[in-house]
């Protein structure tokens, strides 16, 4: 997936927003913006095959278990006419 992709959907751009505040798991960003679980997941995966997420699985104390949690990683993002296109379409 590409810059451009990975920036056009306003579900990706808001989970950016969420993430850039700290790091969260699935079920508290599906919250956040009243989606599915499997509609935050579907739109984290592609931000992590971009390259702007991570994320790694924890076991939890309070419930045993496992949470995958996504954090922003550091990147820089330059834009060509291109993905401005995909951005904007």
């Amino acid at each position: 997936m590409d810059i451009g992709e990975a920036l056009s959907h306003p579900v990706r751009l808001k989970l950016l927003y969420l993430l850039a505040e700290r790091e969260r798991y699935v079920y508290e960003l599906a919250k956040d913006l009243n989606l599915s679980r499997q509609v935050v997941n579907l739109h984290l995966k592609r931000l992590e095959k971009a390259g702007f997420v991570e994320s790694d699985l924890r076991l939890e104390d309070d419930d045993l278990r496992a949470k995958k949690f996504y954090r922003l990683k550091e990147f820089k993002v330059s834009l060509g006419m291109e993905d401005l296109k995909r951005i904007f379409e």
